[in-house]
């Protein structure tokens, strides 16, 4: 069943929802007794051992869990929220539009024809149980895609309506993309900004060329974090969602991203593609709230600069 607004029905828990509307950030314990003053301590006690409480979406037992500005609160006190665990996939914030996740390298984001024979797991999935395990009706969309072995902050959307207005508004959106890569060699100068038309073979290689009728406009903006040992820790900002925008183009600057096996030698101390989308800015589709969310980068990056 869905409302007027496309939104999957939840199941019928009764929830409260409360923001917190200060300028400071509150311990979950302390909050909840200033917008629930006549609960009884032992009652709050107990709702937190049982997962009744979630911070953004994200169930929580810790009674001083951080409320941040704006964070918003819900305490289920028909039943413990369903507990998301999955050891290559962390969700980072979720309400009744949008889940943000942490994706694991190695993991698609979307099933390819292929994929789906063999049943492969996939961020999308893994995402669909989930939400249908809190209620059978519910229902997850993709947005965007990162690349199998690209780790890092996604966002799914819940409900149609958001879907369709991140899909149609993405580049209006999207405030802040920023993917940090270790690269193979010395990137010279140690900023800049790279412009191409990226177009795709038959075999689904994307390229760079200067024909303009030949591909879509790619911008690519990069800046050096750190050097040595014959790697550069840079990160890149996109201008532009490309297909493989960011591989590509470090393979145009001379400087391909470590463990890449088709646009780099594929070797690298990593065995992995070394790439991380580490900042994931947005509008929200619903509220038009700033959502600003990072996510650290692999230590392994730093070990060999």
């Amino acid at each position: 069943m869905k409302d007027k607004n496309n939104k999957a029905s939840w199941a019928p828990d009764r929830i409260l929802r409360r923001e917190n509307r200060g300028e400071e950030e509150m311990g979950l314990m302390a909050f909840i007794s200033s917008v629930l003053p006549d609960a009884k301590r032992a009652d709050i006690k107990k709702w937190l051992k049982f997962g009744h409480f979630a911070v953004n979406g994200v169930v929580t037992t810790a009674f001083d869990a951080p409320v941040p500005p704006g964070g918003v609160v819900e305490l289920n006190f028909t039943r413990p929220f369903v507990v998301f665990s999955h050891p290559r996939l962390k969700i980072v914030y979720e309400d009744d539009d949008i889940i943000v996740v942490d994706k694991g390298y190695g993991l698609l984001s979307v099933g390819t024809d292929s994929s789906k024979k063999s049943n492969v797991e996939t961020a999308y999935s893994i995402l669909r149980d989930y939400v249908k395990s809190v209620h059978p009706s519910n229902k997850i969309f993709i947005v965007h895609r990162l690349d199998r072995d690209t780790s890092g902050l996604m966002v799914f959307a819940k409900n149609v309506g958001a879907k369709e207005a991140l899909q149609h508004n993405w580049n209006n959106m999207v405030l802040e993309r920023k993917y940090v890569a270790l690269l193979d060699g010395d990137l010279t100068p140690e900023s800049g900004e790279i412009r191409s038309f990226l177009a795709e073979t038959s075999q689904h290689e994307v390229y760079s060329t200067e024909e303009a009728d030949e591909g879509k406009l790619a911008v690519t903006r990069y800046k050096v974090r750190r050097k040595g040992k014959g790697h550069t820790l840079a990160e890149f900002s996109l201008d532009t969602g490309r297909k493989n925008q960011i591989r590509v183009h470090a393979r145009d600057l001379g400087c391909p991203i470590t463990g890449d096996k088709r646009y780099g030698n594929g070797s690298g101390p990593l065995h992995r593609l070394a790439l991380h989308a580490e900042t994931l800015r947005f509008a929200h589709p619903v509220t038009r709230r700033d959502m600003n969310f990072t996510s650290p980068v692999p230590s392994q990056f730093y070990k060999y600069v």
